[in-house]
C-alpha cells in the first residue's frame, strides 16, 4: 500500500525543521502518562529524523478543549514521558496559535537534533475546522511535514490534512507500518479472510458490517451485537443487551452476506447471568433456550470451538471488538480463548492477524497476547473507518 504514498526516505531531512504530526493524546492520571504505547511508536521516526541533524517539532491534539486554551489539556504534561520513552531531551513551547512568532523563534534557537513539543493544536478552533490560515501558520514553522499519527488520520484537521498540502510531506515509519499491515488485512490479503467483530451495539458498526461482508470469507459477530442478530433470526435473548429495532438491518446484512458468499458465524451457546457484575452466578444455555430473565454476557464453549475452527481455516484475521463482557470474570473466557488461539496460529506462521480499536487492544492485553499478533493498531476511529472502507483524509493527503 505504501507504494502509493510518500515515505520518510523520500524526504531530504538534513538540517531541516521537521513538523512531525504525532498522537500524544495519551491517558494521563495525576499529571503522569499511564499508557505510553502511542509515544513508543514514534521512537523510530524521531530517531531517524534526529540522525540527519534535523529538528523534530511535534504537533498533536490532546483531549477536547473545544478551540480554547485550557491548562487541563496542555501538552506540557506529556513532555517528560516523551523524553523518558525516546531517551532524548524534550523541550516544550507554549505556542500561541494565533501568532506563532514566539514559537518560530524558539525553534530557530534550538540546536540541531532537538526535539520540541508545541502546545495542543486544538487550543485554536481552526484546527478542527481545517482552517487554511492556521495551516499556513503551522507550515511557517518548518521545512517538511511528516505524519506519524494514523490514529488521527480520519480527521480532516489543519495539522493532519491541511498542512500536508503546504510542505514536502510523507508518512512516518509508524504510519508506514500501519498502512502496510492494513493492506495485508483487507487491501490485498491472503485468503481466506475471517473478520471478528464484537462490541455492544450494531448501530455503531452498520457501515463496518456492510463493507466487510463484501470483502471477507467469514464474519464472526460477537458481544452484544450478536444478540441483535440472534433476535433477528427469531431467538429469544432474555434481558440481554439487544437493539430490537435493528432486526431488519441485521437481516439485510445477513442477506447481503449470503449473496456475497460470506459466512456469518454467530454464537450457538452462551454464558448467561442474572446480574451484570463480576463473578455473578452463571449458567450455560444453547441460544435456542435462553432464560427469559437472563442476560447473555459471553459465548459458550461450542461457540469458541466454532470460531477457532474458522480461524484454523483462515490465512488472515482482522479483529475489532471483544465477544463478551471481557472486563469482568468469568465473562472474559470467550475473548481470551479466541485471542490466544489467534496468537498461536500467528506464532506458528499460519496466520496474518491485524487487530485494532480501544476495547480490542485492552482485551488482547488482558489475554496476554497484545504483542503476539502480526499488527495491533492503537487507532480507534481511524481503524474503524478503514474497516468501513472509507478514505482517511490524513492518509489521502500523503498520496503521491
Amino acid at each position: 500500500m505504501t507504494e502509493h504514498f510518500k515515505t520518510l526516505d523520500e524526504l531530504d531531512l538534513s538540517n531541516k525543521v521537521v513538523l512531525l504530526r504525532a498522537d500524544l493524546n495519551v491517558p494521563v492520571a495525576d499529571g503522569k502518562v499511564t499508557d505510553a504505547t502511542r509515544i513508543e511508536r514514534l521512537v523510530p521516526t524521531i530517531r531517524e529524523i534526529v540522525k540527519h541533524d534535523a529538528k523534530v517539532v511535534l504537533l498533536s491534539h490532546f483531549g477536547r478543549p473545544k478551540g480554547k486554551v485550557d491548562p487541563e489539556f496542555s501538552l506540557e504534561q506529556v513532555c517528560s514521558a516523551v523524553a523518558d520513552v525516546t531517551g532524548h531531551p524534550v523541550g516544550f513551547v507554549a505556542t500561541d496559535w494565533t501568532d506563532v512568532g514566539a514559537a518560530k523563534q524558539a525553534i530557530a534557537e534550538a540546536p540541531a537534533g532537538s526535539v520540541l513539543v508545541l502546545e495542543n493544536t486544538r487550543f485554536h478552533a481552526g484546527e478542527e475546522a481545517n482552517d487554511p490560515e492556521l495551516a499556513k501558520r503551522m507550515a511557517s514553522l518548518g521545512d517538511v511535514y511528516v505524519n506519524d499519527a494514523f490514529s488521527a488520520a480520519h480527521r480532516a484537521h489543519a495539522s493532519t490534512e491541511g498542512l500536508a498540502h503546504l510542505l514536502p510531506a510523507a508518512a512516518g515509519l509508524a504510519m508506514e507500518g500501519e498502512l502496510d499491515a492494513l493492506e495485508k488485512g483487507l487491501g490485498k490479503p491472503k485468503k481466506p479472510v475471517v473478520a471478528i467483530v464484537g462490541g455492544a451495539k450494531v448501530s455503531s458498526k452498520i457501515d463496518l458490517l456492510e463493507n466487510l461482508v463484501t470483502k471477507v470469507d467469514g464474519l464472526v459477530i460477537g458481544g452484544g451485537m450478536a444478540n441483535t442478530f440472534l433476535f433477528a433470526q427469531g431467538y429469544g435473548v432474555g434481558k440481554s443487551l439487544c437493539e430490537k429495532d435493528l432486526a431488519d438491518t441485521a437481516r439485510r446484512i445477513m442477506d447481503k452476506a449470503d449473496k456475497a458468499n460470506c459466512a456469518i458465524i454467530l454464537p450457538v451457546d452462551a454464558v448467561v447471568s442474572w446480574h451484570f457484575k463480576a463473578k455473578s452466578p452463571t449458567r450455560l444455555y444453547g441460544v435456542d433456550a435462553i432464560d427469559p430473565d437472563g442476560m447473555i454476557l459471553d459465548i459458550g464453549p461450542q461457540s469458541i470451538e466454532r470460531i477457532n475452527g474458522a480461524i484454523d481455516d483462515a490465512h488472515t484475521v482482522i479483529w475489532n471488538g471483544p465477544v463478551g463482557a471481557f472486563e469482568m470474570e468469568p465473562f472474559d473466557a470467550g475473548t481470551v480463548a479466541i485471542a490466544k488461539h489467534v496468537a498461536k496460529r500467528t506464532h506458528d506462521g499460519h496466520l496474518v492477524s491485524v487487530a485494532g480499536g480501544g476495547d480490542t487492544v485492552s482485551a488482547l492485553a488482558h489475554a496476554g497476547v497484545k504483542d503476539a499478533l502480526t499488527y495491533v493498531s492503537t487507532a480507534g476511529g481511524a481503524f474503524l473507518e478503514w474497516m468501513e472502507g472509507k478514505p482517511l483524509p490524513g492518509v489521502e493527503a500523503l498520496k503521491k
